[in-house]
């Protein structure tokens, strides 16, 4: 069972229908911010605390950039990394590495030395981008210490404020710095930048690498994914097809980290295709995001689940109401509709769900922008993307017509492989007489109307006694008891049953229930194998980098226990 074709409703909100169907030529991303620059040139590309850098001065920033590699003699195809939180030094260190030819390989702001490192060492980089922030250049340079890391370049914070606050926010922020120490291999960001002029390096768009992009899926193994520049710029560009309104005011909310692949992806690349301005924040902070979306009035809003719960849990959000907000889309993880619901009634901002993955670049459906929008689904292929179902059982096969099955993606923006892991790849693909599908691993139904409802993920399904349990059904009927504000279920293992399903739950402020209240009340709304044997409350569940639930974590967490 396959649909790439969008139903009648799509089809209605496009002046040219076959736009749908539409292939995407070759294109570098170095080109694609080129000619963003060369269209829009003194536009404001970031806004950062309420310092705006134009589209000229990034572009020249990350060609002198690209020219401090080359001077360092590193060269095309050779990696380096960002371990960035959002600051505006990202976008120059990005495509000015992409500008010579090297590849980026990102590392999340809150790793460990011990998980940097492996990485670090895994992907071959010869230069780690940071900022002196002492939460991070310590690790970084620990890592330098034990690795062959050759350089560490390191941005200063201060210099990156807006020049109007001045004195006061600098002064409160050097007690968060640490000292770039004066030695061999640790360079300034502005040590990068007096090079000259880069020389050309030819891209090839579909075969030159521009990011890897580490995922641990449900393995709990880092892999990096093979991204191309084509890879990554079609995927901009179908996100840019599917908005009607793409040639009006764009600002987007730049809070989600730029390290991980849907702000990669939603935030940077599809803003700067489409000549936008991101206002972009180092950190999600609830009052912080609210002040924002004040002063900037963005169009656009990306987010993941628990930072839209963070947002209506704040007092002030009763007092927001998100006018100037066309689409505000939630990713990275599925949507509770409870908090849809509050969202859309608090702020008046209608919210809708996409999917994607690291290995799809980022984004492989969406519900429509404006309109037509089927809640509790992730919407439809975007322009130029496939997908079929699969047999749970036997995934050279197609799942029965109407029957569950787990999804399979074919479309521009899907990865060339792993780093090094010619074994991962074999099996992260179906091999059908049309080419390979990367198989995703979530279990997925498809409407006759074209919409897709991700049932759960394969690996996160329950035994229990010869039934298979979905977590995230149990998950969606325990969070309609007014007193949860987050749930997690998981299998644990049973002498009678083989596992029996655990329910984790934190509750919403100010509310009191105890868990076996909440164990009766949920069993009385579900399938006898889907009775939970406990409800466990806790403050808080673990959360990934980018602040979505961690099943991973929680199952590590019980295990070990």
């Amino acid at each position: 069972m396959s649909v790439s074709n969008p139903p009648s409703i799509w089809r209605e909100r496009y002046a040219h229908p076959c736009e749908w169907e539409q292939t995407f030529p070759p294109l570098s991303l170095p080109d694609m911010f080129a000619d963003a620059a060369a269209r829009h040139g003194e536009a404001p590309l970031v806004d950062f605390l309420g310092r705006r850098y134009s589209y000229r001065s990034l572009l020249e920033e990350a060609r002198a950039f690209a020219a401090g590699l080359q001077k360092l003699g590193i060269a095309r195809g050779e990696r380096i990394g960002l371990f960035l939180p959002n600051v505006p030094i990202y976008v120059p260190a990005y495509f000015g590495a992409l500008i010579a030819g090297v590849i980026v390989v990102n590392f999340s702001p809150l790793y460990t030395a011990v998980e940097l490192e492996a990485q670090v060492v895994d992907s071959g980089v010869r230069m780690l981008v940071t900022v002196d922030a002492a939460a991070l250049l310590p690790t970084a340079l620990e890592v330098q210490r034990d690795s062959p890391l050759e350089y560490l370049v390191v941005g200063q914070l201060p210099a990156m404020l807006p020049r109007v606050q001045g004195w006061a926010m600098r002064l409160f922020l050097r007690r968060q710095l640490t000292p770039i120490p004066a030695q061999t291999g640790v360079l300034r960001w502005e040590d990068m930048l007096d090079a000259g002029a880069p020389a050309p390096v030819a891209i090839d768009p579909e075969r030159d690498i521009a990011l890897l992009q580490y995922t641990g899926g449900t393995t709990g193994v880092p892999k990096g994914a093979i991204l191309t520049h084509q890879n990554l710029t079609a995927n901009a560009r179908q996100l840019r097809v599917i908005d009607t309104h793409r040639d009006d005011r764009d600002v987007v909310l730049g809070v989600l980290p730029l390290f991980h692949v849907f702000a990669n992806t939603c935030i940077l690349n599809r803003t700067i295709a489409n000549g936008g301005m991101i206002a972009m924040l180092p950190k999600f902070d609830t009052a912080q995001v609210l002040a924002t979306i004040a002063r900037v009035q963005p169009t656009s809003i990306f987010a993941v689940p628990t930072m839209l719960q963070a947002l209506l849990d704040h007092p002030a959000i009763s007092a927001r109401r998100l006018t100037s907000v066309r689409a505000c889309i939630s990713g990275g993880a599925p949507l509770p509709m409870p908090v849809k619901v509050r969202f859309e009634a608090a702020t008046g901002t209608k919210v809708l769900e996409g999917y994607g993955l690291t290995e799809s670049s980022g984004v492989v459906t969406t519900n429509p922008l404006y309109g037509g929008d089927q809640p509790g689904t992730i919407g439809q292929p975007l322009p130029g993307t496939r997908v079929r179902l699969l047999d749970k059982e036997d995934a050279t096969r197609d799942a029965p017509l109407g029957e569950p099955g787990e999804l399979a993606v074919q479309g521009p923006q899907i990865m060339q492989g792993y780093w090094h892991r010619p074994d991962a790849a074999a099996t992260a693909f179906a091999m059908r007489d049309d080419g390979p599908w990367l198989r995703t691993g979530d279990i997925a139904v498809l409407a006759d109307d074209g919409f897709l409802k991700i049932v759960d993920r394969s690996k996160d399904m329950i035994a229990v006694g010869g039934f298979k349990v979905f977590p995230s059904q149990v998950e969606a009927v325990l969070l309609q008891h007014p007193a949860v504000r987050e749930a997690l279920v998981i299998g644990v293992p049973d002498d009678y049953r083989g596992e029996m399903p655990r329910a984790f739950v934190s509750l919403k402020q100010e509310q009191q229930v105890d868990g076996e209240a909440l164990r009766d009340w949920l069993n009385m709304h579900v399938g006898k194998h889907e009775r939970v044997d406990a409800v466990v409350i806790r403050e808080s569940l673990p959360k990934t980098t980018i602040g979505k639930l961690d099943r991973k974590a929680l199952k590590a967490e019980v295990g070990s226990a």
